[in-house]
Parts: C-alpha cells; sequence; structure tokens
C-alpha cells in the first residue's frame, strides 16, 4: 500500500518536471508555434470559403446556421477523449497524427456537393482540430517548463498571425477564380511539409503508465472549474466580437461600408499583439494581476463602444478588448498545463472544454438580447463579463 502511495506521488511529482527534449529549446518553440500557425491558417482557410461554399449549395442564412453548428458539435464530443488520449499516448504522437488528418478533414470540406456532406464533413473537422487543439496546447505547456518563463500567448500570437494570414490567402483564392476545394489542398501541402519537418522536434512527452484514473473534473478546491468560468467569459467575449463586430459597426456605429470591416480589424490587430508582448508582462506582474487587468480592459473596451458608439471611440473599444482578452486564455492554459494533479491533457481539456462553450454561445446571446431590446444593449452585457473575470481570478490560489 505504501509503495502504491510511493509511486504515485513520484508520478505526480515527475508530471511537474519538464520532459527532456533532444533538440534545443529555441528549436522546440518555433515547432511548437508553426503547429499552432498550421492549425490556425486552416481553421482561417476555412472561414475565408464559407460564403462560396453557401453559394455552391445554395443554402439560406438558417440552413447554414444549422450546419455550422456540426463543426462546434464535434468539438464538444471529442472533448473527453481528446484529454485521455493526449494522457495515454502522449501529446507529441497524438499532434503528429492528428495534425495531418486535420488538413485532410479540411481538403474534404471542398468536396461537399449536398447540405448533409458538409455537415458530416464539419463534424469530422471538428472532431479531429479538437484532438490537435488540446495536444498542441499541451505542447505548448511543457515547452513553457523548458523556459521557466511564460511564453504561451506567444504560441496563441502565432494561431492570431495565421488567421490573418489564412483570411489574405482567402481573398487572393477567391480573386484567381480558384475553387475552395484546390485552395484547401494547396493549404494543406503546405501545412503536410510543416509536420514533416517540425514534428521531430517537439516536446517528446509521455504516456502514463501508472494505475491512476484521474476523474475529468477535479482539481483541488475545484480550481479547474474555476478557471474553465473565466475561459467561457472570455471567449464569450471573443465570440460576440469575431460574428458581431461587423453588424454592429453597421447598425449601431454606422459606419460607411468600406470601414464595416474596421472593427474586426482592430480587434484582430491588437489581439495579436497583446499575445507577442502578453509573456513580458505576465513575467512583470505575474498570472493573477496580469488577468484581472486584463478583465478591466475588455470592459472598459466594451462599455466604451456601447456608451459612445462613433467611429473613433467604437474602434477604440474594440481596440482595448483585442487587447483584453489576448493574454487570458493562454495563461489559464498554462496555469492547468501545471496544476500537478490532474495530467496536463486532461486539465487543459477541462478549461478547454467549460471555455469553448462561451465561444459557442457568446453570439447567438448577442442575437437574443439584441431581439429583445438592440444590438448596442446586448454588447453592454458581455461588457460585464470583463468585471466577471476581473472579480473570479481574484478567489483562485492556483494563479500566482
Amino acid at each position: 500500500m505504501e509503495e502504491t502511495k510511493a509511486a504515485q506521488e513520484n508520478s505526480v511529482q515527475a508530471d511537474k518536471k519538464p520532459v527532456l527534449a533532444q533538440s534545443s529549446p529555441n528549436r522546440i518553440r518555433l515547432a511548437v508555434s508553426l503547429f499552432y500557425f498550421g492549425q490556425g491558417i486552416a481553421f482561417a482557410s476555412w472561414a475565408s470559403r464559407i460564403p462560396d461554399i453557401k453559394h455552391t449549395l445554395d443554402l439560406s442564412d438558417g440552413a447554414l446556421g444549422s450546419i455550422l453548428l456540426a463543426l462546434p458539435l464535434g468539438q464538444l464530443i471529442t472533448m473527453p477523449i481528446s484529454g485521455r488520449l493526449v494522457t495515454k499516448y502522449g501529446s507529441k504522437k497524438i499532434l503528429t497524427i492528428t495534425a495531418p488528418l486535420y488538413v485532410l478533414a479540411l481538403g474534404n470540406l471542398g468536396l461537399a456537393t449536398a447540405p448533409w456532406h458538409l455537415a458530416a464533413f464539419l463534424f469530422l473537422f471538428g472532431v479531429v482540430g479538437n484532438m490537435c487543439n488540446i495536444a498542441v496546447n499541451t505542447q505548448g505547456s511543457e515547452a513553457e517548463k523548458l523556459f521557466g518563463r511564460p511564453i504561451m500567448t506567444s504560441f496563441h500570437g502565432a494561431w492570431s498571425i495565421a488567421g490573418f494570414t489564412g483570411a489574405l490567402v482567402g481573398l487572393l483564392m477567391v480573386n484567381l477564380h480558384i475553387i475552395p476545394y484546390y485552395h484547401f489542398w494547396i493549404i494543406s501541402g503546405l501545412i503536410f511539409v510543416n509536420v514533416f519537418f517540425n514534428y521531430k522536434h517537439l516536446v517528446p512527452g509521455k504516456g502514463t503508465t501508472t494505475e491512476r484514473k484521474p476523474k475529468l473534473f477535479t482539481m483541488p478546491e475545484g480550481a479547474l472549474m474555476q478557471l474553465g468560468i473565466i475561459g467561457f467569459c472570455s471567449m464569450a467575449t471573443e465570440g460576440a466580437m469575431f460574428d458581431w463586430s461587423g453588424v454592429y459597426f453597421k447598425d449601431i456605429v454606422k459606419a460607411p461600408t468600406s470601414l464595416v470591416i474596421l472593427g474586426y480589424a482592430s480587434f484582430m490587430i491588437m489581439m495579436a499583439t497583446g499575445r507577442f508582448v502578453g509573456d513580458r508582462i505576465i513575467s512583470r506582474l505575474g498570472r493573477k494581476k496580469t488577468i484581472q487587468i486584463s478583465g478591466l480592459i475588455m470592459s472598459t473596451g466594451m462599455f466604451l463602444s456601447v456608451f459612445f458608439p462613433y467611429m473613433i471611440t467604437a474602434t477604440i473599444g474594440f481596440m482595448l478588448v483585442g487587447v483584453g482578452v489576448s493574454s487570458i486564455v493562454p495563461t489559464l492554459y498554462s496555469v492547468a498545463g501545471k496544476n500537478g494533479k490532474v495530467s496536463p491533457g486532461i486539465a487543459i481539456a477541462v478549461v478547454s472544454s467549460v471555455s469553448y462553450l462561451g465561444f459557442l454561445m457568446g453570439p447567438p446571446l448577442i442575437g437574443y438580447i439584441s431581439a429583445l431590446s438592440s444590438l448596442q444593449y446586448s454588447y453592454g452585457v458581455i461588457g460585464v463579463f470583463g468585471l466577471l473575470v476581473s472579480f473570479l481570478v481574484g478567489k483562485i490560489k492556483a494563479i500566482e
């Protein structure tokens, strides 16, 4: 009995130590960043061609909205499985397998010739995408341990830059009249090359061989769920900005057609910038204070755009929201991966599951509130989430 208990304690202590790697830390960081970039550009490539696929399949807005739910459904169903696979086999092995599968699923989206085809392919895209997401964030957490300082937000910055790149490439493909299927396979080819040259430089990782079977939602004082709730608030705000910022600038700010994209662009630029400087800020202020300040910045930006819905003030407000959300979720994943009581894969899966619900529910919440009152008022409600983030993070002992 004592030997078993001692073995479990040694296993927990082993989880806290960085895994020894053959490549240099900087080479590992580059490899992990490129895997983040690959996932980001794959997703952005799909998003950039949604209008074309909608037109090709002759889908109404309502039909498209229903079909698009297949992607998050695939992600949510796979959440518990992904964490356990990463825990059992190691994040390097799972990421090396699922990253190519992710781009194969992307290529399939261009083959859809009927609505049910698109729904089925999106479901698979979500399933494999979630496995990639948990594996790559576990890699990010392990790579961070090698450096002994915060670097997680820079990985998410690579994902944000990929979003810009994917949108620009999508615009180019549309102007060159290249159909989505060929577009997706061009991107897939680039990602296959990335996987081939960089998989060997990932953090080795390790599968678990102990008899411990941690429950999915366990952590001292329920901190995993608390981290997830904070992530929920942040990602609900992100979802509102992704899906409704253009509508807000058009209907509330009354921006001219040529400047409707300004709100979304200002948000994205500042979110990417915040992720590349976030690690330095966290090193100086600490994770808890950084998240508290970020929550206040989120709310300030939202309320500024609500109370002063004019071109300049709304743009500044959206920029502040981008800065505010930039470091929160990466920091939560970093904290979850270091908890020491639950394997990093499962811990990140728990936080990601709860957080992602916010990304799914934020946009519909905006729509429902807007239908009852106005879009301006609904953005004000979302602004409260930042205050909630600042309040909740002060209650969590797991964040230093």
